[in-house]
Formats: structure tokens, sequence, C-alpha cells
């Protein structure tokens, strides 16, 4: 698949909740996940498939979702973006927050190699 195939398919995937089964698809077995806040264990980047889709299961575990919009791609050869919003409560501290963030993807081979978040100004609500 080209980018813009890849892109169309995570948004649409992920427009209908989809979004683990985007991962499962979508995402190569060796990508690079990169977060605007460092992850428990300190560091900003996940690598590999598996552990990307822990952590993002692990995200939707600690949070009630209560809502989310994904807007986009929009297009750069081998890069796209979309937009996420997310109305949640992280469960830690119950406190309901509404957030954006930009998501940059990073296509070769058919797959997604690369994701990089950009969080709004409740980073905190998004932070995985």
């Amino acid at each position: 698949m080209d980018t813009a195939t890849v892109a169309a398919r995570l948004v649409e995937l992920c427009s209908q909740f989809k979004n683990f089964e985007a991962m499962q698809e979508l995402y190569a077995d060796d990508i690079v996940s990169v977060e605007a806040s460092p992850r428990p264990n300190g560091s900003l980047e996940t690598k590999g498939k598996e552990a990307v889709i822990g952590k993002s299961k692990d995200w939707a575990a600690a949070h009630e979702i209560h809502g989310a919009a994904i807007h986009g791609p929009f297009l750069l050869q081998d890069r796209f973006a979309v937009t996420f919003q997310f109305d949640v409560t992280p469960k830690a501290t119950g406190t309901r927050a509404s957030n954006e963030e930009i998501a940059v993807y990073t296509v070769a081979g058919g797959k997604i190699t690369r994701e990089e978040f950009f969080y709004g100004v409740n980073a905190n609500a998004l932070a995985r």
C-alpha cells in the first residue's frame, strides 16, 4: 500500500473505534512510537509492534473514554498526520479532561514504521 492508502485505512478504522485492529493491520513489526512526555520507564520511545500495541492498551485501560474523534489524513510524501480529539477521565485522578493530539506517521513498505505524538495543553490526560 502507498502512503495515501495506509493513511485512509488508519483514519477509517480509528473512526470506527477499531484502533487496535488498525495497529495489527498497518504497523510494521519494528515500529517506533515516540511520545511527547516520558513513559513510566523514563523513555520517550517504544519499539516493536507488540510493545507499541501494549502501550496503547495500557493507556485505554487506565482511562474512561467518553468520546474521541479523528481528522485527516494530511499527506506529505512518505508521511501523514492526523489529529485526535479525546474526552477522557484518567482512572488515577478521576478528573475529566478534553484535549487534542497530532500524530505524525511514517510509512515504508506499505506499513507504518514510526509514529510521533504531539500533545495539546492537557498533556497529562493523554500521556501513554
